[in-house]
């Protein structure tokens, strides 16, 4: 049975991850500091292989016992929670990558990095492929963010050429689905909990910026297939089905009935332009694709949020 830290386990892909693993026979153990994840995601895992630790990774990482794989998936990932957490962020980015990577080599285990499209920053390649190095503004607000998971890839990289150690790296592009928090503060969340609320739906600019909404369930397939794989490169996981904020506010509307209007609001510094994932890497070498389309991972979605302004 392969034994598997997850940090960042009780967040939204945290805890979708975990229960995974556990699925496929792995035994668990959950590491989360809880400032943006919540024992709520992981209330329902009843596993006696599951273990939960809190513990803040950007700080010395201490596990007895033997483990296979270490899935980094601890860092705010909302610019809401980037922009009031900025040396939280870098922290886990730079210091908790190093701690969870002295870890891996200690035990000699598989590391695998979450890292995210934001390394491709306001992208002058469209759609992004994993060779082009990005278009990042090293000191602007969400630097904190681009640059904390940037330095993440350089430091599993070099790691992995002078340590030996198997490394892995995905780049997630926009994902949803339950247990995103209401609060949460990126597109969906904030569309629907609007929605929901008879509250006005706020598009930044006029809401022709594109992004790319990949559902959780196909993003975790995609996640493990990468884990079991030999890549060590970096690998898209997203869906390329792109649209724009203002089709994705008026799809909200649709699926939620309401009544709401849509009012414009101004555009967040550095907010990028377009985001779709060239995900021929991952069709290659992993066999993955999404499969999940819109319609069915809103109406989950929906469900959820529905049930958490209920309470």
């Amino acid at each position: 049975m392969p034994r598997t830290l997850v940090t960042g386990g009780a967040g939204f892909l945290g805890s979708h991850l975990c229960e995974y693993l556990l699925e496929k026979g792995h035994e668990v153990v959950c590491m989360d500091n809880l400032i943006t994840g919540s024992k709520d995601n992981i209330s329902g895992i009843k596993s006696e292989k599951f273990k939960f630790v809190k513990h803040n990774v950007s700080e010395h990482i201490n596990l007895d016992g033997e483990l296979d794989y270490i899935l980094h998936f601890a860092s705010p990932a909302s610019p809401i929670d980037y922009l009031e957490l900025p040396i939280q962020t870098l922290k886990v980015g730079a210091l908790g990558t190093h701690n969870a990577l002295g870890l891996a080599k200690a035990k000699n285990a598989v590391f695998f990095l979450a890292s995210t499209s934001e390394v491709y920053g306001d992208p002058l390649v469209h759609p992004q492929p994993e060779e082009y190095w990005g278009n990042v503004n090293p000191i602007g607000p969400r630097g904190v963010y681009d640059e904390a998971k940037r330095f993440a890839e350089a430091i599993t990289m070099a790691y992995h050429r002078t340590h030996g150690i198997n490394t892995k790296i995905v780049r997630i592009f926009n994902t949803y689905g339950p247990r995103m928090r209401v609060n949460d503060g990126r597109a969906i969340p904030n569309f629907l909990k609007q929605a929901l609320t008879g509250k006005d739906l706020t598009v930044y600019g006029e809401g022709s910026q594109t992004r790319s909404f990949c559902y959780v369930s196909d993003l975790i397939e995609g996640i493990y297939r990468l884990l079991t794989s030999e890549q060590n490169e970096p690998v898209n996981i997203g869906n390329p089905n792109e649209m724009t904020i203002k089709e994705m506010a008026d799809k909200i509307l649709q699926a939620t009935n309401s009544k709401s209007k849509i009012v414009c609001v101004p555009l967040p510094e550095d907010d990028p332009k377009v985001r779709r994932p060239d995900i021929t890497r991952a069709k290659k070498y992993l066999n993955w694709g999404p499969e999940v389309g819109l319609d069915e991972g809103l109406q989950s979605t929906l469900k959820y949020f529905k049930e958490q302004l209920q309470t």
